[in-house]
Order: C-alpha cells, then sequence, then structure tokens
C-alpha cells in the first residue's frame, strides 16, 4: 500500500462533473506536477480550490480540488479528488495524465480496501458501504447506513467481549488455581453465561432473515391454468403492460419477469405458463418450468378462475403449494361465480377483477400481512445483510450450542473452552478481526472501480 492509486470515480459518460480520486502518500505531490498553481502543498486540509489541469502549457480542464490530508480521509492517507467537468474524453485525460506522473491504476474497490486494512471502518462497515452503492430502495439504502455506521459491528462486538471475559476467566481458573478472589467458573456457572449469549445469537440471525428480504427481495410466482388472468395480473401489479394478454390458451410460453416495490420491499415477480397437459412442444416446455419455478418460490399467487369450477389439476396444485407462502388469487369477479373453495381450508384468499382493475390493492395488502411488512417497517435495522456473515454467525452459535451440550454431558471447562474460543472467533470474522489475504481480495473485487 506503499504506491498512491487514481481512479474515475464517477459513472463515465456526458453529464455535469466527474470526479477522479487519488490516494497515497504522493498524492499531494503527482497532482502538483498537473496542475496550473502549484501550490497544493501549501493549501489547508479539508478544503476546496479552484485550479486548472495542465499538460505542460496546454489547459485540459477547469477543475475544483478537495484536499483531505492524512490521517482524517476516507483511506486515512493524503486523499485528493479531482472535480472535472463530466466529459469522457477530459476525464479519461486527466486519468491519464496522472498514471503518467506516478500514480497506479486502483484495482475495484481498493480505496475502500485501504479504508479497511488502515483501521478507518471494519469489515461489515466495508461490505455495508457496498451495499449502499448497491440500494435499489429506502429500505436498502437504510439497512445499508445502519451497517456502515457501526452499528451492526458495535453489536457483534459486545457478545466477542462477552466471550472473552469468560474465556479469561477460564485461563485465570486454570494457569492460577491458588487465586481464591477470583471467580471459579465451573460448569453449573459457565451455563446460563453461555445461555444468554445463545439466545443473543438466536434473536440476531432471526433479524437477519428480514435483512434478507429486504436486500435480495421475494421470489414470486404468479401460477394457474390457461387464461384465467396470470398475465393480466401482472400486468396490473407492474403497472405496464409487460405480459402479452390474449384470449388464446398458452398465450405465455416462457416465464415473464417484473419486479414491483411493496413497503420498500422487492417482489421479484414471474409470470408462468399456463399449466396444463399439451402436446405442444414449446408449450409443454413452458409448462415444466412453471412447475419448476413453482418449487422455488417464496411465494405463489395461484390464480382461479372465478367462473369455472375447480379442476383436478387445480386441485392437485392446491396440495402441492400448501408447505409454501401463498394467496389463492379469484379472478373475474365480473363474472358469475361457480368456482366454490368452502371446503379446502384456505387461509389467504383474495378476489379480483383484473379487467375492472378491483382487487388489486387487496392483493398487496395481504402479500404485506402474510410477510408482516409493518414489523419490518418498525424494526431497528440492526441485522446481518450478507450470506458470508449469516454463515459465520450460524458457526459462532452452533459452538456456543456445542459448548453447552459439553456442559451438561460433564466434561471439563478447559475442554468446553475450545468452542467457546471457536465462537470467538467466527465472530471476529464477521467484522474482520481475523481474515485471510484471500478472503480481502475477493469482498473487495465485487466494489466498482474508484470505490
Amino acid at each position: 500500500m506503499k504506491d498512491t492509486i487514481a481512479a474515475i470515480s464517477t459513472s463515465l459518460g456526458i453529464g455535469a462533473i466527474s470526479i477522479i480520486r487519488v490516494s497515497g502518500d504522493n498524492a499531494i505531490e503527482i497532482v502538483d506536477k498537473i496542475v496550473k498553481n502549484k501550490n497544493l502543498h501549501q493549501l489547508n486540509s479539508h478544503t476546496i480550490n479552484y485550479n486548472h489541469i495542465v499538460d505542460n502549457e496546454k489547459i485540459i480542464d477547469e477543475v475544483l480540488i478537495s484536499i483531505m490530508k492524512s490521517p482524517r480521509s476516507f483511506t486515512m492517507e493524503d486523499v485528493i479528488e479531482i472535480n472535472a467537468h463530466g466529459g469522457i474524453a477530459t476525464t479519461n485525460k486527466i486519468l491519464q495524465l496522472l498514471l503518467q506522473k506516478g500514480c497506479r491504476l486502483a484495482e475495484p474497490g481498493e480505496f475502500t480496501k485501504r479504508a479497511y486494512l488502515n483501521g478507518r471502518i471494519d469489515l461489515m462497515q466495508a461490505e455495508g458501504i457496498m451495499d449502499l452503492i448497491n440500494s435499489k430502495t429506502d429500505k436498502m439504502r437504510e439497512l445499508a447506513i445502519s451497517q456502515v455506521g457501526g452499528n451492526i459491528s458495535q453489536m457483534i462486538k459486545n457478545i466477542r467481549q462477552k466471550i472473552v471475559e469468560i474465556l479469561a476467566n477460564i485461563e485465570v481458573n486454570i494457569d492460577y488455581p491458588e487465586y481464591e478472589d477470583i471467580e471459579e467458573l465451573t460448569n453449573q456457572k459457565l451455563f446460563p453465561k453461555l445461555n444468554i449469549i445463545e439466545n443473543e445469537l438466536k434473536e440476531i440471525l432471526k433479524n437477519s432473515e428480514n435483512s434478507r428480504l429486504i436486500k435480495e427481495g421475494i421470489d414470486t410466482c404468479i401460477i394457474g391454468k390457461p387464461n384465467v388472468g396470470k398475465s393480466s395480473l401482472l400486468n396490473k401489479l407492474l403497472g405496464e403492460e409487460k405480459a402479452i394478454v390474449t384470449s388464446v390458451a398458452g398465450t405465455t410460453r416462457d416465464i415473464v419477469e417484473g419486479n414491483i416495490i411493496i413497503d420498500g420491499i422487492i417482489f421479484n415477480i414471474i409470470d408462468t405458463a399456463g399449466i396444463r397437459e399439451t402436446n405442444d412442444i414449446v408449450e409443454s416446455i413452458g409448462v415444466q418450468k412453471s412447475i419448476e419455478l413453482t418449487e422455488k418460490s417464496e411465494l405463489v399467487l395461484f390464480v382461479l378462475n372465478n367462473n369455472e369450477v375447480l379442476t383436478h389439476e387445480e386441485e392437485e396444485i392446491l396440495n402441492k403449494i400448501k408447505e409454501k407462502n401463498y394467496i389463492v388469487v379469484v379472478n373475474k369477479i365480473d363474472l358469475k361465480a361457480n368456482l366454490d373453495l368452502s371446503k379446502y381450508n384456505i387461509e389467504n384468499i383474495v378476489y379480483i377483477s383484473t379487467i375492472n382493475n378491483q382487487g388489486i390493492e387487496e392483493l398487496k395488502n395481504k402479500i404485506k400481512e402474510l410477510y408482516n411488512l409493518e414489523k419490518i417497517e418498525t424494526t431497528d435495522l440492526t441485522y446481518l445483510t450478507n450470506a458470508r456473515s449469516i454463515a459465520l454467525l450460524n458457526e459462532a452459535l452452533e459452538s456456543i450450542s456445542s459448548a453447552k451440550i459439553g456442559i451438561k454431558n460433564n466434561i471439563p471447562v478447559d475442554m468446553v473452552e475450545i468452542d467457546i474460543k471457536h465462537s470467538w472467533t467466527k465472530l471476529g470474522e464477521i467484522i474482520g478481526q481475523n481474515y485471510s489475504e484471500e478472503l480481502i481480495d475477493q469482498l473487495f473485487s465485487q466494489f466498482c472501480l474508484g470505490k
């Protein structure tokens, strides 16, 4: 990390401004070589200064230069941000000059990586920055901001502190048994302490399911036989004519996808081919895809026709989806009712008419109720947000549970300590207290260039 890096931090294209970021020990010296007024060393930190970028005597652009001197910067190194006019040619020319004068082109995420390695942020905060950049909803943004602010990291640190106090007590008991003023941590005394830690880890994991919904959305599948109004329902939910709607059975042969946002949660909706027996090869492939998607989806919207009796195939679908989150959507309530569902004990059912735009809001409210979205709205968003962190937390929880089992089986405390230490280590990996270089390289390679 001794070299000085540079990269374009804004999207390439035509715009009002573009930002070229420079970080490293020689940042000020290198930028000074390409500006007209060569006095950057004399300027105060955290100031914005008017200048020109020049190539020898030729003016390249009129710019504003932000100076942030070490250690009071994002990377804790000297950082300069050049605010240039947002043209592709101009931006690339400035970056080219910086590289010619001694900068190295930054790798994806390298600025954030330096912030982490220099102790400015921990690993969870770094992942929060990436989530913030990729946020598609306000809820995702709030979740990311909580992580960037260190709220979740502090929660993990507090649990680690409880564990390290237990470990210290055990070590003292083992190494210095003659110290009478130190509490002897027997299995009986250790068990309730581990119980508290186990419950805290379980609570975080439970709440982290909400973060998965916020971050990844809910895969939702619209199924039913041909001509019940699946494509019409998709169009009404999306607010656009995305799926082709005709009176011809089997019009939808492949999946049609779209996204809606309900209370800050993304629902990834898929309209499938009508499920029926068919001799058409293409349509039969679509039907098979529909069945597969039904099994994979987290929410199933099963559309039925209000003016037709339930068929044997539809009864089979009801049996298949009863273990999933599902809503039966009875369409065409503008027509005479011939459908009787009274004997099927369906909890979640909504009646709609896509042709008259009836019941669509009721369906959205039913989805909100099914996933308890109001609770997510009001809950403190201190959750783990990615698979890596959740997997590590599960390992930490398993180790604490294993330690409790050991205590119940009267295993000596010094043996139980191995599981407790393993839990402490795994929690450290979540926030980056323990890490492998390969993991760090992989994580930051997912960032965009210039961040």
